[in-house]
């Protein structure tokens, strides 16, 4: 699930779109954010949609062993489980499931050398051939070879990778999200009942969330004169054409919630975007971003502009 650091990202993903951008029409770059979000849920249903479709492989590949020119017993009497893994016939029975493959268009048709890849690398498997004589076919221990394909195959596995990528820009950003939503639907499927069973969702309070990123977005965008001031006045002995764009975007960001968004800890506010300059920015671009957040928090403390509501919330 999105957290408040990967809905950040997004954010500052949008503003870097929109200040190199000549079209300066907010509300088209707010739409462009929600799709963005609504991407990473795409991209875990087309995940989803990948592991159905290597289990219904399971099916095809014993019937190519069969009709091999001279096949032998175990072509004959290929093993199967797999298409009928308790897991998998749940989720293609879950009600929302099949509502969002039909929204998305989820299918691998498209390039099935995906689905055969990953089905070729799993059938060589220890794990895959312990799964086959396993006699525990409880919906717990059906998952587990799904987590196996997904952790030690499709993850690791560069043709599947890049097919991804392909697809979905954000991929390698948003990769570690996903996996976390894969986690949390095996942790949500626990009946045997289809229609009992849960996604998992793009964010823990999605309402609460969206209002978050679009009032972030636009805040940093209606006061970015004031803001720029602010930073200015703590950059003087600094050429301002060598501070990265992105570092300037992220100290706007983190002015526009000490300032706008009350509910928010200072502490928080400064550590979360002192640790996505680490990822995004430059080597150095913690430290600077920490040293300058310092110096305009305390002129924004002195200004009377840091209402926190909320005990604990300033310190």
């Amino acid at each position: 699930m999105l957290n408040r650091r990967h809905l950040r990202v997004k954010v500052l993903q949008a503003l870097y779109a929109y200040y190199l951008s000549e079209s300066k029409v907010v509300k088209s770059f707010e739409k462009k954010l929600l799709e963005n979000v609504d991407e990473v849920y795409q991209m875990y249903v087309w995940l989803l949609s990948l592991l159905s479709e290597v289990a219904e492989y399971a099916t095809i590949d014993a019937l190519e062993r069969a009709n091999k020119y001279l096949p032998d017993e175990n072509d004959l009497n290929a093993n199967t489980k797999l298409h009928s893994n308790k897991f998998i016939v749940v989720l293609r029975e879950n009600p929302d499931y099949q509502g969002l493959i039909k929204k998305y268009g989820a299918s691998w048709s498209f390039d099935p050398e995906v689905v055969k890849t990953v089905f070729s690398l799993l059938k060589t498997s220890a794990e895959y051939q312990a799964y086959l004589v396993s006699d525990d076919d409880s919906l717990r221990a059906e998952k587990e070879i799904f987590k196996y394909i997904y952790k030690k195959i499709i993850k690791v596995t560069p043709s599947v990778e890049q097919a991804f990528e392909e697809m979905f820009i954000n991929w390698p950003v948003d990769k570690e999200v996903l996996e976390a939503m894969l986690a949390k639907t095996f942790s949500n499927f626990q009946s045997e009942v289809p229609s009992q069973n849960k996604l998992a969702q793009i964010s823990p309070a999605w309402h609460e969330d969206r209002e978050y990123i679009l009032n972030l977005f636009s805040r940093v965008i209606a006061f970015d004169e004031e803001y720029q001031g602010y930073i200015s006045g703590k950059t003087q002995n600094w050429d301002a054409e060598r501070i990265a764009i992105i570092d300037v975007l992220l100290m706007k960001m983190a002015i526009t919630e000490l300032v706008h968004f009350p509910s928010i800890p200072v502490k928080v506010t400064m550590n979360e975007y002192i640790e996505i300059a680490k990822e995004f920015s430059t080597p150095k671009s913690n430290l600077f971003i920490n040293g300058i957040l310092d110096k305009i928090l305390a002129e924004l403390k002195e200004e009377g502009k840091i209402r926190k509501t909320g005990r604990g919330l300033i310190e």
